[in-house]
């Protein structure tokens, strides 16, 4: 059997795992609060492979049958989702105050949530195509029922998401599917109100925040949940809040005490809450200073720029509407998981993809690599091919 892998995307996943490994490493060390740093390494050596073999298995599958691994995902994790609710703590302990995982005896933690983001990628895709060959003839009445056919899709596991509460991963999938929706013709006249109404929001809230402050801490603020009050109160004054805003806190002063160079391998003395998960940036940033955190910002984006190369050679409307997802997802998620390390942006549990430690993220995030590859493969543009015999 014919195994096509593309070389430079390969590449870039093994140097982005010797990161990963060594700042995991070194982050658990330093802590001395999980043990052994080797196992964790070990544990995220095996994620890599575990989602290594998952991505080529899901770059072998013909593009226009990964609508049935889509529908089987997203009943699968709408299921484990509604289970959670009701999970009792033995299995599905919350974390940080949100109830997201189950935990796995010899494994580790499940999180179904990462892996909704695979089925709504491929179903918002199918339904996008699904549509746009059923009504050829555009109309705003037409375009109206796609966006109530994508709502129908999304906000049923995304309202239960959000309860957990993970606004963070409510986020992520929108940042993936406005892009889909704008590259899928569907009238500009429609879209752009849409996006409108957040901006107007946010700019509204903002206004209040700046010239009405006691007004939004007393009433705005109010009417979120105790989790989410202390991340905005931490992000927008974290040297004022100093339990809601401590990782945020560590955060700037671990990677601004790195300055260019860094202090070197395992020369972090800045302790930091979950430094080896969504705080990995922060150590990295402290460890090998600016010099070495722009080095694997420019590994991350090289693979996004092979992703960007794999979708100009696109030949459908399906396949251009899932590098589209793909990308826009990948993206906001570097820049959020960056942002939130240096206090620029609210921390919300995103992790940093290909380095943060985690089998949810990691395996889920492969399955995306995976669909790149089985549109590289559709389009036969791939780097080398090894033989299994």
């Amino acid at each position: 059997m014919k195994i096509k892998v593309d070389g430079k995307i390969l590449t870039l996943l093994i140097v982005l795992c010797a990161i990963s490994c060594t700042f995991i490493y070194t982050a658990v060390a330093g802590s001395n609060q999980y043990g052994d740093p080797k196992s964790f390494v070990i544990k995220q050596l095996v994620f890599y492979v575990v989602g290594i073999i998952v991505m080529i298995v899901i770059a072998q599958t013909d593009i226009n049958k990964l609508k049935t691994l889509g529908v089987g995902m997203y009943i699968f994790t709408f299921v484990m989702l509604l289970l959670l609710i009701v999970a009792p703590e033995s299995i599905a302990k919350p974390i940080n105050q949100a109830k997201s995982w189950y935990q796995i005896p010899f494994v580790g933690t499940f999180q179904p949530s990462e892996f909704l983001k695979f089925a709504l990628l491929i179903l918002t895709a199918y339904i996008i195509v699904k549509h746009t060959e059923r009504y050829p003839v555009k109309s705003i009445k037409h375009d109206f029922l796609l966006l109530g056919k994508i709502g129908l899709l999304v906000l049923p596991p995304s309202l239960i998401v959000y309860q957990q509460p993970d606004t963070g991963m409510i986020m992520l999938y929108f940042a993936m599917i406005f892009p889909m929706l704008f590259f899928s013709n569907i009238s500009k006249k429609i879209l752009f109100p849409v996006l409108a109404v957040p901006i107007a929001i946010v700019s509204v809230v903002a206004y209040i925040y700046i010239f009405m402050n006691e007004f939004f801490q007393n009433n705005l603020l109010t009417k979120l949940s105790p989790h989410q009050q202390s991340r905005i109160r931490g992000w927008l004054d974290p040297f004022s809040y100093g339990d809601s805003a401590y990782q945020t806190q560590k955060g700037i002063l671990a990677i601004g005490s790195g300055q260019e160079f860094g202090k070197g391998l395992s020369g972090n003395n800045v302790y930091i809450p979950e430094k080896h998960t969504d705080f990995i940036f922060a150590n990295i940033g402290e460890e090998v200073g600016f010099i070495g955190a722009s080095f694997v910002l420019i590994v991350l984006f090289l693979l996004l720029y092979r992703f960007v190369q794999i979708a100009l050679s696109n030949k459908s409307q399906y396949t251009s509407l899932l590098t589209a997802g793909i990308i826009s997802l990948l993206t906001f998620q570097i820049f959020q998981n960056v942002g939130m390390t240096m206090g620029v942006l609210p921390v919300t549990g995103i992790t940093l993809p290909f380095l943060s430690y985690g089998g949810s993220s990691l395996v889920s995030n492969m399955l995306l690599v995976g669909i790149m590859a089985a549109i590289q493969n559709d389009n036969g543009d791939y780097m080398f091919t090894t033989k299994e015999d």
